[in-house]
């Protein structure tokens, strides 16, 4: 069975967040009220000061005519999931430059790319990603079913009228999420300070 992905890198093992981390990272978010010109603003001002490459692609995804859903949910995971490496692996994270990003989007193209001429094969990219970063697609595939689920509509009489929801736009969202965890991945640095061979190679 093909598991491991072929174009990805396989993520090493002092690089995986804990779902725990992002678990307390959304308790403290939602704590603070999500507003649009608080602490959410704060952890943005950081994320393009340490990391501008991944801000710049996510302030071009998130600068489209995006639906209200899919623009929250995208404010949301991006900073939700940068917040987890800073947390997890402070000095060891590395700022990922636009080498490291071309590498990481390039590999995920290549990977779907692969997995759409084995139909065979019973996992996707998504699939790839999530025995990389378990934690990580587990937080991000929930909030993105819970943004696509009906239910959060306004009443209509005895019924409930259901969100319309643009799957392409939380798709967009969902997508650069994806690069930005390959990507952050591979710019944690191992406890000794230097970088194994494989992550030169």
């Amino acid at each position: 069975m093909w598991v491991r992905g072929a174009a990805i890198r396989p993520v090493p093992a002092y690089a995986v967040v804990d779902r725990e981390v992002l678990d307390r990272i959304e308790d403290e978010l939602a704590a603070n009220g999500l507003s649009p010109k608080s602490d959410l603003d704060d952890a943005f001002g950081r994320f393009e000061q340490t990391q501008p490459a991944l801000a710049q692609l996510a302030a071009q995804v998130l600068a489209r005519p995006l639906d209200e859903t899919a623009l929250a949910l995208g404010y949301f995971l991006t900073i939700a999931v940068w917040l987890s490496f800073e947390r997890a692996f402070a000095a060891r994270l590395a700022e990922v430059d636009d080498q490291a990003l071309e590498a990481a989007q390039s590999a995920l193209t290549l990977e779907e790319e692969l997995r759409a001429t084995h139909a065979d094969e019973p996992l996707e990219l998504e699939d790839v990603m999530a025995i990389e970063q378990p934690g990580i697609l587990a937080f991000v595939n929930e909030h993105v079913e819970a943004a696509l689920e009906p239910g959060d509509g306004q009443h209509s009489g005895e019924g409930r009228e259901p969100r319309d929801v643009d799957v392409d736009d939380v798709h967009a969202v969902y997508r650069n999420v994806l690069v930005m965890t390959l990507a952050l991945s591979h710019a944690v640095l191992p406890a000794s300070g230097a970088r194994p061979r494989e992550m030169l190679a």
